[in-house]
């Protein structure tokens, strides 16, 4: 790189740290911290949740197992803009109906009870980590692969920065970082796309010369293991903590809709812009690993000047996942986990300590994960199978239906749970299926459905209010 592309790179992360502590003078209490006062409307709410979930594994981890794949990856990924959508469009904004709601734990708790709060405190928790250390080993491969420095010191790093400005602004600096970091990434990696299909001859040239099967819906998938990817990517990152916490940051349940529909769409547009990336390094750089199939490109290709930016876009998709995992692991540990342990409340100047120290926490436990996984993918996935099984279908019973049954919730999250374990475990993934979190996910359904309607008469259901527009009294 030229002294014009370090100076740029180091002016990146030089903003990143210095909106980190200003906006620490904007933090005056948890709500701030966890939910920036809710007062996060669309244009922004959108912004911020497309840079959360668009992370390594939707850029680094796309390029590189489409190159691997071919588009067949890209097509099961939509998966996951399919359930955004959806998400979207009639769960987020039942979820404003939760007045003061900070995480999903509070939801729970509301509907089935302490113990259902601290549960799904601590399967947050074990997610979170697990997706927090596939972002900490992408900023790892992006740093190792554009700068030449080894991945551990560069996982170091590049997770020091962030728990830097997220332990110090909380949500205010996540989501004004995100908005940055939106344009980064909304702006450069079409760019480095439209220099590659440049470089390999234009569209034409490059659909003659990668592989006929990495064109097809299935490529060489089976429909089986496509199936299940599918539903793995579908359920796996279903309204996480981060994009729950994002939910309520907003002021009513117009700006949650809409800012939660528009960041599903517009996922399917980047799908396709890494996916694209990766068939390019396929055919330019057929012999790298593939998780450096995006990074390469963009060493490779970029002009003077424009590569420093182009690498900032890179951190910036990674590190805006990675802040936005942190910061909502720090305040489900806090609120749904240490406080409910606690006989008197945690005093709100006490509670902000402890979010920010959990921060710094979890974002060094994070790095140690990143070092031992084999890819970006790979920890994604392990992280799934520990969310899709147990929390989401007594979430969805309890927003979209009021049910209260805590029988129902506690007993379907360890169906699902034992379900999914022994299936891939302990049966060692049976029937070709290669994910236990199909066969959990039934289980727990199943479990919930009939345990909620043998004890409907004890728990009665949840009033749901009418949704409130913008401008409305509550």
């Amino acid at each position: 790189m030229t002294p014009l592309d370090w100076a740029l790179l180091t002016g990146y992360f030089a903003l990143l740290v210095v909106i980190g502590l200003q906006t620490m003078k904007r933090i005056k209490d948890p709500d701030d911290f966890a939910v920036a006062g809710n007062r996060i409307v669309w244009p922004v709410f959108f912004g911020s949740l497309a840079a959360a979930f668009l992370g390594g594994g939707a850029s680094i981890g796309v390029a590189g197992a489409t190159m691997r794949d071919g588009y067949v990856y890209m097509f099961a990924f939509c998966a996951f803009g399919i359930q955004t959508v959806l998400v979207g469009l009639f769960i987020a904004p039942r979820l404003k109906n939760y007045r003061g709601a900070h995480t999903l734990g509070d939801v729970m708790d509301e509907h089935y009870g302490k113990a259902a709060r601290v549960v799904t405190g601590v399967l947050s928790l074990a997610l979170c980590s697990g997706i927090l250390g596939a972002q900490a080993l992408a900023i790892g491969t992006v740093v190792n692969a554009t700068l030449d420095v080894p991945t551990g010191p560069a996982v170091i790093i590049g997770m020091g920065v962030v728990v830097l400005y997220s332990s110090f602004g909380g949500a205010w600096a996540v989501i004004q970082t995100d908005m940055l970091q939106f344009v980064f990434l909304g702006v450069f990696l079409p760019v480095a796309l439209l220099i590659g299909l440049h470089a390999v001859g234009g569209p034409a040239s490059l659909l003659d010369q990668v592989p006929a099967d990495h064109l097809t819906l299935l490529g060489d998938y089976t429909p089986l293991k496509f199936l299940t990817l599918f539903v793995a990517l579908l359920l796996g990152e279903t309204l996480v903590p981060p994009y729950a916490q994002r939910t309520f940051s907003t002021p009513d349940s117009r700006h949650a809709k809409i800012g939660y529909t528009m960041a599903g769409f517009f996922s399917f547009c980047f799908y396709f812009t890494a996916a694209s990336i990766g068939l390019i390094a396929l055919v330019l750089y057929p012999d790298i690993k593939t998780d450096e199939a995006l990074p390469t490109v963009v060493m490779q290709l970029m002009p003077v000047g424009i590569l420093g930016l182009v690498i900032a876009a890179l951190l910036a998709v990674v590190m805006s996942t990675a802040s936005s995992y942190l910061n909502s692991t720090a305040v489900v540990l806090t609120k749904d986990v240490y406080q409910p342990m606690r006989v008197d409340p945690l005093p709100p100047k006490r509670r902000l300590t402890v979010e920010r120290t959990t921060s710094v926490i979890v974002g060094a436990a994070a790095t140690t994960f990143a070092l031992s996984v084999p890819s970006i993918v790979d920890a994604l996935l392990y992280s799934y199978a520990l969310w899709a099984p147990t929390i989401i279908v007594p979430l969805f019973g309890a927003v979209l239906f009021g049910i209260r049954s805590a029988p129902a919730a506690l007993s379907a999250i360890a169906a699902g749970a034992l379900v999914t374990a022994v299936w891939q475990w302990g049966l060692d993934a049976p029937f070709g299926l290669a994910d236990g979190l199909i066969p959990g996910v039934l289980a727990n359904l199943v479990v919930y459905i009939v345990v909620a309607a043998a004890t409907a008469n004890r728990y009665p259901r949840r009033h749901q209010p009418a949704l409130v527009a913008q401008g409305e009294p509550a």
